[in-house]
């Protein structure tokens, strides 16, 4: 009788074999799935600095063209508008149009270019700022400038 309590006590506290086939099948797909989403996470964790630069790329120079005189005869502080306004880019650098067709390379792998467009019949010129990032996006930033 002893015998027969102590064979019952083993077979009932111990783990089959099978059972821990099973813990380990699903424990491995667990992880396998939690490498993934580290993996992913990983590789996309840069993206976001990349694009803070290419903007904040783009925006200070949008800010430094709205900034400056819509044309070369256009009086300091913009008032009274010109008339006989010169829309021909020079070396100055001192008007918006002087940044048509402007680029440079802000940061290494990073591309800035500027094109100005001028509407003659409402005298409104739009600015647009696109940065080329490492990754081969773009951001692209515009703004108008108007005869005042």
């Amino acid at each position: 009788m002893r015998n027969k309590l102590l064979m019952h006590r083993i077979r009932i506290s111990g783990v089959s074999l099978i059972e821990m086939i099973v813990f380990i099948v699903v424990v491995s797909i667990a992880l396998l799935a939690l490498v993934g989403v580290y993996r992913q996470a990983t590789i996309t964790n840069v993206d976001p600095i990349i694009r803070t630069q290419a903007l904040e790329a783009a925006q200070s120079l949008l800010d430094e063209i709205l900034s400056l005189r819509y044309s070369e005869n256009t009086p300091t502080g913009g008032i009274p508008a010109c008339t006989a306004c010169d829309d021909t880019p020079d070396a100055n650098m001192n008007d918006v149009d002087d940044y048509r067709n402007w680029n440079d390379a802000p940061y290494a792998g990073y591309t800035r270019a500027v094109t100005v467009e001028t509407n003659a019949a409402n005298s409104i010129k739009l600015i647009t700022v696109r940065v080329a990032t490492p990754t081969g996006e773009t951001i692209l930033l515009a703004a108008e400038r108007a005869n005042f």
